[in-house]
């Protein structure tokens, strides 16, 4: 098992079936751009880990705009690094049916997903 990071750091890595993942937890970090989410992935591909959990709120309201195009780069980056993605939080607020409709193609496939609890991200994320 590994060890929790100190407290300073905004990633916690655990492992669960022997799959490390990553989970963001510090509140205030915002993924404003494609480089916040390289610099995530970065600092987890040297704990051998390809999987990532954010929370809603850490996607600044950019992210859930699609004509601006943030969501699509950032959700490139998983994609291009072969990593997995859970996204937790309340999606039913956004009543765009272009984003409802992104969000349900997205969690048909098996590397990007909207889930509403931490466990639904654990459970995605331990799938093989």
């Amino acid at each position: 098992m590994l060890d929790q990071l100190n407290e300073l750091q905004m990633l916690k890595y655990f492992e669960i079936e022997n799959t490390v993942i990553a989970e963001l937890t510090d509140e205030k970090f915002i993924i404003s751009q494609p480089q916040d989410i390289l610099d995530l992935i970065g600092d987890s591909v040297s704990y051998n880990c390809s999987r990532l959990m954010i929370r809603e709120q850490n996607l600044h309201t950019d992210f859930f705009r699609l004509n601006t195009g943030l969501a699509g780069e950032i959700l490139q980056k998983f994609s291009n690094y072969n990593f997995k993605l859970a996204v937790i939080g309340d999606f039913s607020k956004y009543k765009n049916k272009s984003l409802q409709d992104f969000i349900r193609e997205s969690n048909k496939g098996r590397s990007i997903f909207f889930v509403n609890t931490r466990e639904d991200a654990l459970n995605k994320m331990i799938r093989k």
